[in-house]
């Protein structure tokens, strides 16, 4: 399974084949099906191999830091493995994403969330960390591309008819910190609201 995570992450999951892999391998592709029964054997492997990267804190007395640092973990590995967003909803949930999801759920409950707000809460912060980084990740312009494109965007765009979008795309051209960039805003909105939600009931 290291070989074929290995060549996804080099030439993305298009370039995995059991041909291919078993070339890296130095083996005929037939003799992969000695271990293991079709490619999507395989693609679950890597995507569970993927999912055991990411932070569960053995110490999740403070709820709200371990789910922060839970999500923030799963993001950036993400990140890391590029092609691995795509696969995670479509692959069967191995060992790794298993345990992530009993984590979490543990974490909620633990925290005294009642069961209708662990059964949202977990949804939301999946579809969140997931649905950020897909954006991230295919967003097709950065740098000085970006910043070409807001400029002619904005020389084309009437101002008095559109301020505040004009405003918006202004500040695609400022600084940002990335450190504390949109991704933990607005999981921390998430959080801040779970927290509100959980004292409310």
């Amino acid at each position: 399974m290291r070989a074929a995570l290995a060549l996804a992450d080099a030439e993305g999951i298009e370039a995995l084949s059991m041909r291919r892999l078993a070339k890296e391998l130095g083996v005929e592709a037939m003799s992969l099906y000695n271990h293991v029964a079709h490619k999507d054997e395989i693609l679950g492997g890597i995507t569970d191999l993927v999912a055991s990267e990411v932070d569960l804190p053995s110490d999740a007395s403070d709820w709200r830091t371990a789910m922060r640092r839970n999500a923030i973990s799963a993001r950036d590995v993400l990140l890391r493995h590029r092609w691995a967003t795509s696969l995670w909803m479509r692959q069967g949930g191995g060992p790794a994403r298993l345990r992530n999801g009993d984590w979490m759920l543990r974490t909620l409950r633990e925290a005294g969330f009642s069961k209708d707000l662990i059964y949202h809460g977990f949804h939301i912060l999946e579809s969140y960390v997931l649905g950020y980084t897909l954006q991230q990740l295919n967003f097709p312009y950065k740098g000085e591309e970006l910043a070409g494109i807001a400029t002619t965007f904005l020389q084309q765009l009437p101002a008095d008819a559109y301020p505040d979008l004009v405003e918006h795309i202004r500040q695609h051209l400022e600084p940002h910190d990335e450190e504390t960039g949109g991704f933990e805003l607005g999981l921390d909105l998430i959080l801040d609201g779970l927290e509100r939600a959980r004292e409310t009931a």
